[in-house]
């Protein structure tokens, strides 16, 4: 069955006095993209969730990101005391050697440099990363389940999109009765005015104009289009991650449909070509987000 690669997925888990929440996004991605975005956490963990990623994703432009809720407030951030005292009295002294003003402007300044203000690590306890990951685990698992729905309503889609080239195909068929007979029609018709002034070899104008008409015949066309468009449909149901499968075998079908119009020699059918490639554009659209 089909996957997409657009997916989201959210779990949350407790560590500490704090109430994490992990979210998984995807989207389509011709190679895949992991951005994961989990302050301070281990690299070896990191470098386990990539293959992990990697084996259960395969393809898309995945982000895992983190946010934490405290529970306690109180314990959120922690002013390093000596060290705000420190820098403040230094800046006095120097503002006060040059007889510049000293005024409170000056407090977030200082709140704004580094370890002034220190907030609570996400993991204290090496434990606290297992939970972390069991609840990245359920994410992705999320946004493997969100994938299969989209599918699940791309292959709908698209095997309509099918389904209505090969109606076309159909209707085809009353017009290419009538369409050789006109055209051996109008050559005959042409080469009768052409007799009172040239000698014509009718045994070979017979040879001639059956291998012209060969040419034009689009039987063939007709017959690896309609395979075309069953192996698509049956590739799309009994295999999994074949986004790029299908997009060849789309490109096939779009190569039978341009040859149909290019030999139809026939408004309607060639009306009916046109209808088929915007189908097919629209089928194309669909697979740049399938797995």
């Amino acid at each position: 069955m089909l996957s997409s690669m657009t997916g989201y997925g959210k779990a949350s888990c407790r560590v500490g006095n704090k109430t994490a929440t992990i979210e998984v996004r995807s989207l389509n991605s011709k190679n895949l993209d992991l951005y994961i975005k989990i302050p301070n956490y281990p690299k070896d963990k990191e470098l386990q969730l990539r293959n992990h990623l990697a084996q259960v994703l395969d393809r898309g432009k995945v982000e895992v990101s983190f946010s934490a809720e405290y529970l306690d407030v109180s314990s959120a951030v922690t002013l390093n005391k000596d060290l705000f005292a420190k820098i403040y009295s230094e800046i006095r002294s120097s503002l006060q050697e040059v007889d510049a003003p000293v005024n409170s402007d000056i407090v977030p300044a200082i709140l704004r440099l580094p370890d002034v203000l220190t907030s609570d690590s996400l993991a204290k306890d090496p434990s606290d990363w297992d939970t972390i990951d069991a609840a990245i685990h359920l994410a992705v698992d999320d946004a493997i389940s969100f994938r299969a729905a989209e599918g699940q309503t791309l292959a709908e889609e698209l095997e309509k999109r099918c389904k209505a080239i090969s109606n076309l195909l159909k209707d085809i068929a009353p017009l290419e009765e009538n369409r050789i007979a006109v055209l051996k029609d109008k050559l005959l018709k042409s080469l009768s005015d052409l007799q009172d002034n040239i000698a014509i070899d009718h045994n070979r104008l017979e040879q001639e104009l059956i291998y012209y008409l060969e040419k034009l015949d689009i039987t063939e066309e007709k017959v690896r289009l309609a395979n075309h468009l069953s192996y698509f449909v049956s590739t799309m149901h009994n295999e999994s991650k074949q986004g790029r499968k299908l997009g060849f075998i789309a490109q096939e079908i779009g190569r039978e449909i341009n040859t149909i119009g290019s030999k139809a020699s026939d408004s309607a059918i060639q009306k009916i070509v046109v209808q088929m490639k915007d189908e097919l554009e629209k089928i194309k659209e669909q697979l740049s987000n399938i797995l």
